[in-house]
């Protein structure tokens, strides 16, 4: 008899763990959400097998429970399940980006059948809704899992088990380390996205063109900051307290650079910068953490009808996976930049080769 997958919640995340659930496993899926026209779509699409609208029906029928709606939300579905009369065990988990509230909500849960082993799948999207979904969103990401500190190893297992098709790669950690390291690598980043694109909103107002000029660099370094504002409201709120200590950080940090720029110290400039380089450069090397270590080669294209799609079908017809594409300059009638990533340095050489072998003009990244 196939067990019963029941995801609570179906936005880019939960959409995403249920249509690779859908793809990769063979458990009946059950959909919850607040929203019909959501769990409509999943339907017609066959990203579940079963649309319930009732949350305590829902969970019932469940031998695992997913809890995929915003950090306030899923501590609210928390606090409901005191309120279900479980008959059946059963293993609950969620894919908040902040433990602390949540596993302090999950302590509170008073069934024997409930095992309750958090959650965090550290992949997204700047899109956001069941539209976004994407079965592959989670390969290669670091899916942190936080148990609490009854839970049989077993159980562990079988939630790793059930998630084995996302290709993720799962990381236990206590609640505190996981807030306080997101903080620093996800949200703490996300919140200073956001304020350069706010600085650059009020220069605009002195230099009418900056919109124009605003590429390269400036737009790797915002992307985050397109991302859904609501639930990154509710992620800073539930990490207020570490997101104000890092930022208080910062401030010292950025007192110490304008100090450097005031006193004109060059070597002492050079050596921050370089400091950073190599960090930054040295960051999960051989492993994929949540910065994604990859194999680049940058390409020199025109900008002409098909130019793009040339590159790629010469490295497709070798079967060589690109991992990620990126174009980092390209005016009009002129000479471009292709970004091509790897997932390794032989794929990255390879394709060197076949490329320069057609004439393109590459450089292989550090």
């Amino acid at each position: 008899m196939k067990e019963t997958i029941v995801v609570a919640g179906l936005g880019l995340i939960g959409g995403s763990l249920a249509t690779n659930l859908k793809q990769t496993s063979n458990h009946h899926l059950i959909g919850y959400d607040v929203n019909k026209k959501t769990l409509d779509y999943c339907l017609i699409n066959g990203i579940i097998d079963e649309a319930i609208e009732d949350f305590e029906t829902a969970v019932l029928m469940a031998d695992y429970l997913i809890l995929a709606a915003p950090v306030s939300k899923t501590v609210e579905l928390i606090a409901k399940l005191n309120t279900v009369n479980f008959r059946k065990p059963i293993i609950i988990t969620d894919v908040s980006s902040v433990k602390a509230p949540i596993m302090e909500a999950a302590n509170k849960l008073t069934s024997n059948f409930i095992t309750f082993i958090g959650g965090h799948p550290m992949a997204g999207s700047h899109k956001k809704g069941i539209q976004a979904a994407k079965g592959h969103l989670f390969e290669n990401a670091i899916y942190i899992l936080t148990p609490i500190h009854s839970c049989p190893p077993e159980k562990i297992e079988q939630l790793k088990t059930i998630l084995q098709g996302t290709s993720s790669k799962f990381l236990i950690l206590e609640p505190k380390e996981h807030d306080e390291m997101t903080s620093v690598i996800s949200h703490f980043p996300h919140l200073i996205a956001s304020s350069l694109v706010h600085q650059a909103k009020s220069w605009q107002k002195t230099h009418a063109h900056i919109p124009k000029l605003a590429a390269g660099g400036f737009r790797d370094i915002t992307r985050i900051a397109s991302s859904n504002p609501a639930m990154w409201q509710d992620i800073f709120f539930h990490n207020r307290h570490g997101i104000s200590n890092l930022l208080n950080d910062w401030i010292l940090e950025m007192t110490s650079l304008k100090n450097l720029l005031e006193t004109g110290d060059k070597i002492s400039m050079y050596h921050y910068l370089e400091q950073a380089k190599e960090y930054r450069d040295g960051l999960d090397a051989k492993e994929k953490g949540a910065i994604p270590s990859f194999y680049d080669l940058y390409v020199d294209i025109h900008d002409q009808p098909g130019a793009l799609l040339r590159v790629i079908e010469l490295l497709a017809k070798q079967e060589i996976s690109i991992n990620n594409i990126e174009i980092l300059e390209i005016r009009e009638g002129i000479t471009g930049v292709l970004r091509l990533s790897f997932q390794s340095k032989s794929a990255q050489e390879k394709s060197n080769y076949i490329l320069k072998d057609q004439g393109y003009e590459t450089m292989v990244g550090d």
